[in-house]
Parts: C-alpha cells; sequence; structure tokens
C-alpha cells in the first residue's frame, strides 16, 4: 500500500548512459529523504551502462526498449531502432497514454533532469503537477543555438529552474535578460566522496606505464579530445614522452579514430571505452585533464579534486570557482597551443605538481553534500505545498 503522505515525484530522462546529468540525478534518488518522497523514474529509453544503477526503492518505468535489449542482426536491429522511432513519435503526440497506461498514476511534482526533457513533462496530461527544469547548458554555445527558441518557450513554462552553476544561470540572463523566468535556485552537482574512494581502490591492469592523462567524458565535439590529440602529437614530436587515456563514448569517435590514424598515435592516444568504474583509472593516472569547450559545473573535476589528481582544465562553466589556478590545478583558454604548454608543464616542473598534491590533500573539506539534498527536498517540499 502507498503511502499517501509521501510527495510523489517523477523523474523524466531520456536514457542512462555515463555521464554527468546521470550520476546526478542517481546521487540526489540515492540521498533524498525516503520517508517524505515516493519517486520514479521514467525513461524514454531503457537504454545504457547506468540502466539498472537506481536504488531499490525507486521505481523505474520506461516508454521503449534500449539497444541492450536490441537483437544483434543489423537488419533486425535497423527495424528495432525504427519500430522505437515510430513509438516515441506515438507518445510524444499523445502524453496521456504514458500517463495512463505507463506510469498509471499523477505526481505532485515531475521533474526534467535537461533542457531535452522539458518538453515530456510540461506536455504530461498531469497539469496539477508543479514542474522543475534542471539546467547545465551555457545558453550562448553556438552549438546550441538550434534549440534555443525551445528551450526560451519551456522556460517561463516551468514552475522552479535549477541551474547547475552560478555562471550558467549569469549567462542565461545576461544573454535574455527579458525572459520571463520561473522561481530560480543555483545548486551546484553532489559528490558521493567515499563511494568514490572506495570504488578508485579496484585492481586495474591496464593503465599505460609511462605518465598518463587521463579524461573521461562523453565523446562529444565540445569536450575538445581533437585539440587534445593534436597537443599529445606535438609533445611527442618535440621529445616528451606520455599517454592519453579517453574513458568514454560518444558519436565524435569515428573522427577521432581518424585523426588518431593520421597522426600515427594509435599506441599513446588510447579510447578505453566507457567504464562502469573510472575511479581506478583516474587515481592511477598521473595527471586529470579536461580540454573542454564548454562545461556547467563539471561533477568530473570534482571526483579528479576528491581523488587529489593534478588537474588541467579550460576555464568554462564554474571551473574556474572550483580550481585555483596554479595552487589546486592548472587552468587554460580552449586553445591547443594552451593545452600543449600545460602538459608540458606538468611534465617537466615536479615542484609545480608537487605543491599542487600538497594543497589537495584536505580538499574534500571544501564538499557539502548534505547541504545539497536539503536545498533540493526544500524546493520540492514547498511546491507540493503550494
Amino acid at each position: 500500500m502507498k503511502n499517501s503522505s509521501k510527495i510523489k515525484v517523477l523523474f523524466r530522462h531520456r536514457s542512462m548512459e555515463m555521464g554527468g546529468v546521470e550520476k546526478v540525478m542517481l546521487s540526489v534518488l540515492n540521498n533524498l529523504d525516503q520517508e517524505k518522497f515516493e519517486m520514479t523514474v521514467c525513461l524514454s529509453l531503457n537504454q545504457g551502462e547506468l540502466r539498472d544503477e537506481f536504488p531499490s526503492h525507486i521505481r523505474k518505468v520506461f516508454l521503449t526498449e534500449g539497444k541492450e535489449d536490441f537483437s544483434k542482426n543489423k537488419f533486425i536491429q535497423k527495424f528495432q531502432l525504427f519500430k522505437r522511432k515510430l513509438q516515441l513519435e506515438k507518445l510524444s503526440k499523445n502524453p496521456e497514454i504514458v500517463d495512463k497506461e505507463i506510469l498509471k498514476e499523477n505526481y505532485d511534482i515531475e521533474i526534467g533532469m535537461t533542457y531535452n526533457d522539458f518538453e515530456l513533462i510540461l506536455n504530461s496530461s498531469n497539469k496539477n503537477s508543479k514542474k522543475i527544469g534542471w539546467f547545465h547548458s551555457e545558453i550562448n554555445l553556438p552549438k546550441l543555438q538550434p534549440l534555443v527558441p525551445k528551450i526560451l518557450e519551456h522556460f517561463p513554462q516551468m514552475d522552479h529552474i535549477i541551474y547547475c552553476s552560478e555562471k550558467i544561470q549569469k549567462i542565461m540572463h545576461e544573454v535574455y535578460p527579458n525572459l520571463q523566468y520561473p522561481a530560480e535556485s543555483v545548486i551546484i552537482n553532489a559528490i558521493p566522496i567515499e563511494e568514490i574512494k572506495k570504488k578508485a581502490e579496484e585492481n586495474i591492469s591496464d593503465l599505460p606505464k609511462n605518465p598518463v592523462f587521463v579524461s573521461i567524458g562523453r565523446l562529444h565535439t565540445r569536450k575538445g579530445y581533437h585539440k587534445l590529440m593534436d597537443a599529445h602529437f606535438q609533445l611527442l614530436k618535440d621529445g616528451f614522452p606520455h599517454s592519453v587515456l579517453i574513458i568514454g563514448d560518444g558519436e565524435e569517435l569515428p573522427n577521432l579514430l581518424a585523426q588518431q590514424k593520421k597522426l600515427g598515435v594509435t599506441e599513446t592516444f588510447i579510447f578505453a571505452g566507457n567504464k562502469m568504474n573510472p575511479y581506478p583509472y583516474l587515481k592511477n593516472a598521473d595527471f586529470f585533464i579536461m580540454p573542454s569547450e564548454s562545461e556547467a559545473w563539471p561533477l568530473v573535476i570534482a571526483e579528479a579534486l576528491i581523488l587529489q589528481k593534478p588537474i588541467i582544465a579550460t576555464k568554462v562553466g564554474d571551473v574556474e570557482t572550483m580550481i585555483k589556478d596554479r595552487k589546486t590545478g592548472y587552468l587554460i583558454d580552449y586553445k591547443t597551443g594552451e593545452i600543449y604548454e600545460a602538459m608540458k608543464e606538468f611534465l617537466t616542473n615536479e615542484s609545480l605538481v608537487s605543491e599542487i598534491k600538497e594543497n589537495l590533500k584536505d580538499i574534500e573539506n571544501e564538499f557539502d553534500n548534505q547541504k545539497i539534498f536539503d536545498e533540493v527536498e526544500e524546493i520540492i517540499t514547498n511546491l507540493a505545498k503550494n
């Protein structure tokens, strides 16, 4: 029997590929008070490495099967993909089917974890629920512009917007000062500190032996891995041996593999694919590097800090609030030349690296997870009361 006194909360998201947003959602689901909230997750695709990582008290439903459940036969798989596409289109046009036949109940609060999920909660046939949108993107990013009109249409329809960084909120208001904004909050991502440290103890044997830079992220053009590879190539050419290990997968892989082959760095610039547990690689590598063109409040930077890893990172999103330049990391602009110089500095300047490591020893004291979860609970509770 369900407890009617609990606030019923629905989280909507596309799928559960390994990524920062997915980790944030899992963190929230694991830590919101079970006595106060009855929580459901609805995935559009039951897909991704993290699809079975939900805590046992969370109800999970999905609209369509994931690729993991498809046939290995390419022809059958194409048919299954086409059938799935038609099913999603049907449900998009008839959201009441989702509410009545899949969810089978109404919710007090509906949460869209990214701007791609906003339409899903706004089109809900449950018009009495309060709608919360989580926003992680720099609205002025050139590659985002085709989607901006829809985002601007959705914002005023929300009851509350949660930004994952102060910079994301600031840019939004600077670029669109006259938009009718709902109530807003900035809530940074929570860090499961003890879980990270525990998982990092797992033994691995496939890390390169020479100085290793590790990076973790989806293979997307904005992650800057093409620039990182150019810098890596030039460093090798100039006599600075090292390896780069990329953990992640994505649509940019074919282009990156072509570049890897062209530059002749197949042995030293390594694509390791997704890892359910990337933390041993992060812990055992010499350095972490994030060469992104755009980020918000990157969870992976916090993870690298927790594991006391010297970091090179571009000055994007809230990274400058997370890292003190030349004290707890090394900040650069999104330029191949600066990536090169920073990597060279880490490879040759032992005193700088030692100083950064010393400054990272008590860095975890800067993270207050309970404050973050309390803020999320307060937003949900207040909306449900009104």
